[in-house]
C-alpha cells in the first residue's frame, strides 16, 4: 500500500506546521491555558484564516470538503503543538455532522460560521454509564409541543464551557437516535465546568426537562448510521494528533539524554536509555502506521473490519501513549513532571488521549467481540 502523500496533502501538513511553529510556542501556550478561557479567540481567527476550520465542509458551502487523510495531517501537526483550541470537537466531528445530518436551511444557517471561526461546537455525545456499545445512550428526546423534550446528561465533553453550540444525541421513543443542534445559552441546559488533567477545559452537561424547537433536529432521519461515523472520524483523528505529540516527546527525550551528563558523559551513552529509547521509537513508528490505518478505515463504509481497525489502532496507539509517556518522564527524572517543562504536558495530554473515545481495555474487548 502507498502511504506517500500528495503535493497538496504536503502543503497542508506544512502550513499546519508553520502555523504551530510560529504561533504556538511553549510560553504562548502557557498563557492561553492559564487563562480564563482556557482558548484563544485570536488562535481560533486564524485557524479559520489559513482554511483549517474549513478543512471538512462541503464545496458547495464554502469548504476544502477534505476526508480522513487530511484530517490526520492536520491533527498530527497540531498535537505536535500541543494545541489547546476545539479543532477536533468543533472543525472535525461537528461540522462533519452538520454537513451529512444538515438540512439545506441548517447548512446554510451553521457551516459558514463554523468555517469562519465564529462559532466553536462540541460533540456531545459522552454519558457517564460506560458500554461497549458506543452508541448506546441513556439521554432521551421527546416530542412534545411541536418540538422535543430533552432529559439526561452527557459527560467529560471536552471544551463545553467555550462552545457556542451544542450538539446533543439523544434517543427518541422508537428506539433510533437524533442529533440536535441547541444554542449553549438554551434555558434548561446546565454545565458544570473543569479543568482537565492534560490542560483543557471540559463540563458535565444535563439536560432538565429542557424543551427545544424541531427545527433544532438535525434531518428527521435515523442518526444512528453519522453518529457512528462521526465518532470514528473523530478516533482517528485522536490518533493522529497521538503520533504528533509522540513525535515531540520522543525528540525532546533523546536531545535531553544526549546533553545530560553523569560520570562525565552523557546518560544517552548509557546502554540500558539506549535500550529504552529504542524502544520508544518502535512504540512511535507502530503508532504512527496504525494512525494511517485507521484514517484510511474511517473514510470507508461502517462494518465488522472498520470497527477492527478502528479499535486495533486505539489499542496500539493507547500503549505507545502509555509507555512512550512514561519512559520519557524517567530519563528526564524528576524535572520530567515539572509544569516548566514541556515533557509534564505532552505526558499529560498522552495520558488522557488513552482515556478518550473508550481506553485500551474496552477497545480490546471491541475488537474481540468484532472478530467473534
Amino acid at each position: 500500500m502507498d502511504f506517500s502523500f500528495t503535493e497538496e496533502q504536503n502543503m497542508l501538513l506544512e502550513t499546519t506546521r508553520r502555523f504551530v511553529s510560529r504561533e504556538y510556542g511553549f510560553e504562548a501556550r502557557k498563557q492561553i491555558t492559564s487563562s480564563e478561557t482556557g482558548m484563544s479567540r485570536k488562535t481560533w481567527s486564524s485557524l479559520a484564516e489559513i482554511g483549517l476550520l474549513a478543512l471538512l465542509v462541503p464545496e458547495e458551502n464554502g469548504g476544502l470538503e477534505a476526508g480522513p487523510v487530511e484530517t490526520m495531517l492536520v491533527m498530527s501537526a497540531l498535537g505536535e503543538g500541543l494545541v489547546v483550541e476545539p479543532f477536533l470537537t468543533s472543525a472535525v466531528m461537528s461540522t462533519s455532522a452538520i454537513a451529512r445530518l444538515g438540512s439545506t436551511v441548517q447548512k446554510e444557517a451553521w457551516l459558514p460560521l463554523l468555517a469562519g471561526g465564529e462559532v466553536t461546537a462540541v460533540f456531545a455525545h459522552e454519558e457517564k454509564a460506560a458500554s461497549s456499545d458506543p452508541l448506546r445512550i441513556n439521554t432521551t428526546a421527546t416530542p412534545a409541543g411541536g418540538g422535543y423534550v430533552i432529559s439526561g446528561s452527557k459527560h467529560v465533553i471536552y471544551h463545553a464551557p467555550q462552545a457556542d453550540l451544542l450538539l446533543v444525541s439523544a434517543k427518541l421513543p422508537e428506539g433510533q437516535l437524533a442529533l440536535f443542534a441547541i444554542p449553549a445559552n438554551t434555558p434548561g441546559l446546565r454545565m458544570q465546568a473543569y479543568p482537565t488533567v492534560d490542560g483543557r477545559r471540559a463540563a458535565d452537561i444535563h439536560f432538565q426537562q429542557m424543551f427545544v424547537p424541531a427545527d433544532t433536529r438535525l434531518c428527521s432521519a435515523d442518526a444512528n448510521e453519522v453518529i457512528a461515523d462521526v465518532l470514528d472520524l473523530g478516533l482517528a483523528a485522536l490518533c493522529a494528533e497521538a503520533t504528533g505529540s509522540l513525535d515531540k516527546l520522543l525528540a525532546a527525550t533523546i536531545e535531553y539524554a544526549g546533553a545530560r551528563k553523569q560520570f562525565g558523559v552523557p546518560i544517552g551513552k548509557f546502554q540500558a536509555l539506549q535500550h529504552r529509547m529504542a524502544d520508544m521509537l518502535i512504540h512511535r513508528e507502530q503508532a504512527r502506521s496504525m494512525s494511517y490505518l485507521a484514517a484510511i478505515r474511517a473514510g470507508e463504509q461502517a462494518g465488522a473490519e472498520r470497527s477492527r481497525a478502528l479499535s486495533a489502532a486505539k489499542v496500539v496507539i493507547g500503549q505507545a501513549c502509555r509507555f512512550v509517556g512514561q519512559q520519557a518522564v524517567q530519563i528526564h527524572g524528576g524535572m520530567g513532571v515539572t509544569d516548566e517543562l514541556d515533557v509534564s504536558h505532552y505526558f499529560k495530554r498522552l495520558f488522557a488521549i488513552e482515556k478518550l473515545f473508550g481506553t485500551t481495555d474496552s477497545h480490546l474487548r471491541r475488537f474481540s467481540a468484532a472478530a467473534s
